[in-house]
């Protein structure tokens, strides 16, 4: 479950070597405009292919800049965007899953070992986490596949996953199972 956050810190060494782009290219925009302005007070005119070429290189480099802090601002507003969705997207699953707890009235025990389910661990694994026997799980899996009209974990899991990707969170009933 860490490649979102990894996903995201990538993200945020863009935009902080885009912003570290942007500070060079203006000291480079800055060195040429400087020296524009001093081999024009020393009477060159900008016929001359070298002041032209660096008059040239001064107003791309300034071009350059102002679309790289244009292009800066859209990748973080993009990247609050996400943010936001993505925890508007956590809080969806949880409430789909609390909701759908609720409603086939599992028991605290039942709806930690449904969450380790939904999580991707098998018995065993939710057994160890939980210090208990692998049959006691067994059991609780059970109950709670029975509980949910469902008959095995891939049911119980594609159950959620139908729900999230219906978009539909206004009413959670478990569909009907052939």
């Amino acid at each position: 479950m860490k490649q979102p956050r990894r996903h995201a810190k990538a993200k945020e060494r863009r935009a902080t070597v885009l912003a570290g782009i942007i500070i060079l290219q203006g000291l480079c925009a800055l060195f040429f405009i400087g020296d524009v302005i001093t081999d024009l007070s020393q009477g060159e005119h900008l016929d001359d292919l070298h002041l032209a070429l660096e008059s040239l290189a001064a107003v791309a480099l300034v071009g350059g800049v102002v679309f790289m802090m244009v292009e800066l601002r859209r990748v973080l507003a993009r990247m609050s965007d996400m943010d936001a969705g993505l925890k508007i997207a956590q809080g969806q699953i949880a409430e789909v899953m609390h909701r759908f707890f609720k409603e086939w009235n599992l028991t605290e025990a039942e709806q930690d070992i449904a969450m380790m389910v939904l999580k991707g661990l098998d018995n065993d694994e939710i057994a160890q986490v939980r210090s208990t026997a692998s049959g006691t799980v067994r059991a609780q899996t059970t109950s709670i596949y029975s509980k949910s009209d469902t008959h095995n974990r891939v049911q119980f899991i594609s159950l959620f996953m139908e729900e999230l990707m219906s978009g539909d969170f206004g009413t959670l009933e478990a569909p009907e199972q052939n």
